[in-house]
């Protein structure tokens, strides 16, 4: 027995000495492996210092950069110059695989789907009255850089009267001289509710001006060129727009291959503070009517624009202040008919989501010589998101030949998908 707890103690006691001695032998193995760690971290760091040495070093000397050892080779990139509003497609650098481009948004544009619905009731005694319920507009775009020279756009509208190209151009955006060119199918740069598609508009229609002198949803919309040029003058910018067109659209018919319509518009823009702007411009275009060979029609427009918006309360409150003048000159079989219209409109947000709004129209017809058409319209728009609106219209209208239209219109705009921002 006596034997046995000596043991036992011998055998305690050597594990005693032994426990320092294999703590102290696995903190040395723990030491070694962070030193080995260490000096790996150390070369690595070494080895791409020597690369950006050497890249640098080539850079200076104008000879392509060595690839360092284990590396693949990193592609080049090429600086795509900045577009106007409205592109879309990315505007920094892509990388470059040889001599094809081979960003993301050049296989994969920005694609977005807008739909316009429109619900109507009251009494309309015009020849097209809108119906109970419709899906106004659906509107299909994309857009995207085509190259380090150039993006285009595409905007497909569907409508219950078909399906078209709204518009469909490519812009160079890297001319010389600071030029900016457009060709293909354009919304005419002929004041400011010409340009607009119909699912940015402050209204569910168009004013009467719109729709009696300048073709109406349609407009000034055709095959043709539009040269811009920007010209900063202090703190005031000035654009100069000259566009030639085919001469087919909702105002111009083309008899004759020659019958092109021309189109010019001068804007200026101006911040008066940190929270407002003013912008002033004047349009003009010219091209044959179709009435005969020879029959033209000369439109002439002056429009305003004033933006509030403070800075601290920038998703609370805002105000946009627009009016615009248009009088037509159209030639006819005998003689000629001349017309004017106008109109001016308010839309304040006064909440997060709420906005109202007012407008107020006047306008006679191209070609019919009878007293001027008037109405007047009270708008409200809850926005629940940047990505849907529901809007309220009510619309009084008083035709020149006496009738009187009191009409409820409900409109519901939705979007899917990246689309890209409109003219500003």
């Amino acid at each position: 027995m006596r034997t046995i707890r000596l043991a036992c103690a011998a055998l305690m006691a050597a594990t005693l000495v032994a426990a320092p001695r294999d703590a102290a032998a696995q903190a040395a193995g723990q030491a070694q492996q962070l030193q080995q760690q260490i000096d790996q971290l150390r070369q690595e760091f070494n080895q791409r210092l020597s690369a950006l040495e050497a890249q640098l070093a080539a850079l200076q000397g104008g000879q392509p950069a060595p690839t360092p050892p284990g590396q693949a080779p990193a592609p080049t990139t090429v600086e795509v110059p900045p577009g106007a509003a409205g592109a879309g497609g990315p505007t920094g650098p892509l990388p470059v695989y040889g001599a094809a481009v081979a960003g993301a948004k050049v296989f994969n544009p920005d694609m977005a789907v807008i739909g316009d619905f429109l619900a109507a009731a009251g009494r309309n005694r015009t020849d097209n009255p809108p119906p109970s319920f419709e899906l106004h507009e659906a509107e299909l775009s994309l857009q995207a850089v085509v190259d380090p020279y150039a993006r285009a756009d595409f905007f497909f509208s569907y409508s219950p009267e078909g399906a078209e190209v709204e518009e469909g151009f490519i812009t160079f955006t890297s001319l010389p001289g600071k030029l900016l060119l457009k060709a293909g199918k354009l919304r005419a740069g002929f004041g400011k509710v010409n340009t607009q598609h119909t699912h940015i508009l402050p209204w569910t229609d168009r004013p009467l001006v719109t729709q009696n002198l300048l073709g109406g949803d349609e407009g000034i919309a055709d095959a043709g060129l539009s040269l811009a040029r920007l010209l900063p003058i202090g703190s005031t910018f000035l654009e100069a727009t000259a566009e030639v067109y085919r001469g087919e659209s909702g105002v111009f018919q083309a008899p004759q291959r020659s019958d092109l319509s021309y189109v010019g518009r001068l804007r200026g823009y101006r911040d008066i503070t940190e929270s407002t702007n003013f912008e002033l411009g004047s349009s003009i275009a010219y091209g044959h009517n179709g009435i005969t060979d020879d029959t033209t029609t000369q439109l002439y427009g002056v429009d305003a624009t004033f933006r509030w918006r403070p800075l601290r309360r920038a998703i609370y409150r805002r105000l946009l202040a627009r009016g615009e003048l248009v009088w037509s000159r159209a030639e006819k079989q005998s003689g000629a008919n001349e017309s004017f219209g106008a109109y001016v409109s308010t839309d304040y947000q006064f909440a997060r989501r709420w906005f109202a709004g007012a407008r107020f129209d006047v306008s006679g017809r191209a070609y019919e010589d009878v007293p001027n058409d008037k109405g007047g319209s009270l708008l409200l728009t809850f926005w629940p998101s940047e990505f849907s609106q529901v809007r309220g219209q009510y619309r009084y209208t008083k035709l020149g030949t006496g009738e009187k239209n009191n009409e409820f219109l409900f409109q519901l705009l939705f979007s899917i998908g990246a689309h890209g921002a409109h003219t500003f």
